[in-house]
């Protein structure tokens, strides 16, 4: 990935698992990373399949819009919670315009326009910055109960 993207909120992550993305290999190596470490901190079956399907389509966006980018999946605490987080990071075109991304059907690709909206539902806490010419970071995370 040449240059950085907008938002580094790595700094929250505990030994966070850093995935290069550049082809379909690595969204399911990033998607099995995630569903490795949903697993070890407790997550149900179902909530491991929703984190693996967040990652699968943030990698995805990462290959169409960006090219090249990278997931990082960490384990997340914030006063006594205790989570998986999943952060997408990519130097691309970026989205001139985030609430029009966010609205049900909009897509700029080939897709059905669910990918950044379908993450946004499938976790507990969704977090998106852009800025044009330089990249998008998009920051999700799902709580353990």
């Amino acid at each position: 990935m040449s240059g950085e993207a907008v938002a580094d909120p790595r700094s929250e992550l505990v030994s966070p698992t850093r995935v290069p993305i550049s082809s379909a290999t690595d969204v399911v190596v990033a998607r099995q990373r995630g569903r490795e470490l949903a697993a070890r901190l407790g997550f149900s079956g179902s909530d491991q399949t929703v984190v693996a399907t967040a990652i699968s389509e943030l990698a995805r966006n990462i290959l169409e819009y960006a090219g090249t980018g990278r997931i990082e999946v960490g384990v997340g605490h914030r006063g006594s919670r205790m989570g998986i987080v999943v952060v997408a990071l990519d130097a691309g075109p970026g989205i001139t315009d985030i609430p029009r991304a966010m609205q049900d059907g909009y897509s700029t690709g080939k897709g059905l326009g669910m990918g950044l909206l379908g993450v946004r539902r499938l976790m507990d806490e969704f977090v998106i910055a852009s800025e044009p010419g330089r990249g998008t970071c998009v920051t999700t995370r799902k709580w353990l109960l």
